[in-house]
């Protein structure tokens, strides 16, 4: 038999953590002295001990994780719960991800201030171009907000124009727009080039629209677009201190799209007029 001090040792837990245990009826001691109230546990309950660590560190609750030991949770709900479980820590890891990406991507941008070529900037005119192209709203502008609902977006673009009977012409476009509701919200335009007729691409979902001409400042932004903001901000700068102003959000035209994400090639276009 050991101490309560000894079993927690040997479980790598609080003795704290087992009185409360105790307290609540998950794994109280094999005996506990009358007199001195003393607990004493037995190696035996190591076992349980370590079962009720592991499936709360799944994220069980006590309560959850004490009808599971104590077998009121059958084979079938159990295996339910880990793969609900096992999806919420997935969720969570590419949240974290994300988060991570974006942290780098302004780290990035910080330490390329002042570095990065703006002669790479370009001014010109952009033709207009014919898109077909699905529409979602974002949160906000920053990669967290757009790229959950570009990506879904364009899962969806390429087999419904398949199925449509259109082949893509060109590069794909995404666009983006203040919502009408306000707020910071952005229309998402997730599309591809196409020659079909302008108007609803029958009952798709798909609207093929005219994008107008535009005098354009472009530069070229190599990587994937969650790491878009080192370009965009020197893209800024440069319309900045050009005497240019801008007149909308920037275009953005895949021009390379391999499976590595890290080779995509995109030029970023944001239209511009002249003057303060």
């Amino acid at each position: 038999m050991f101490t309560i001090g000894d079993f927690a040792r040997h479980g790598r837990v609080s003795a704290r953590m087992l009185r409360h245990y105790d307290a609540i009826g998950l794994l109280p001691p094999d005996s506990t002295d009358p007199e001195t109230g003393y607990r004493h546990y037995g190696g035996g309950q190591l076992a349980r001990l370590n079962r009720i660590i592991a499936l709360k560190d799944l994220g069980f609750t006590l309560q959850q994780v004490r009808a599971v030991l104590d077998e009121e949770v059958g084979p079938e709900e159990l295996r339910g719960m880990l793969r609900l479980r096992r999806s919420e820590l997935a969720e969570a890891v590419a949240a974290a991800a994300a988060r991570l990406a974006q942290v780098e991507a302004r780290l990035r941008s910080i330490e390329s201030e002042g570095h990065m070529p703006v002669d790479d900037v370009v001014v010109r005119n952009v033709a207009a171009v014919r898109v077909a192209e699905l529409t979602g709203v974002a949160a906000g502008y920053g990669p967290q907000d757009i790229t959950p609902v570009i990506r879904p977006l364009y899962e969806q673009l390429f087999p419904l124009l398949e199925r449509a009977g259109v082949s893509p012409a060109g590069p794909g476009i995404a666009r983006y727009e203040d919502a009408p509701e306000g707020g910071g919200a952005v229309v998402v335009h997730a599309g591809v080039t196409v020659s079909a007729p302008v108007g609803p691409l029958g009952d798709t979902g798909i609207t093929v629209v005219e994008l107008p001409p535009v005098e354009a400042a472009t530069v070229i932004h190599r990587g994937a677009m969650d790491g878009v903001l080192p370009t965009s901000q020197t893209l800024a700068r440069w319309i900045d201190g050009s005497g240019y102003r801008s007149a909308g959000y920037a275009r953005e035209v895949t021009l390379e799209c391999p499976q590595d994400e890290s080779r995509w090639v995109t030029e970023l276009q944001e239209p511009v007029v002249r003057g303060a």
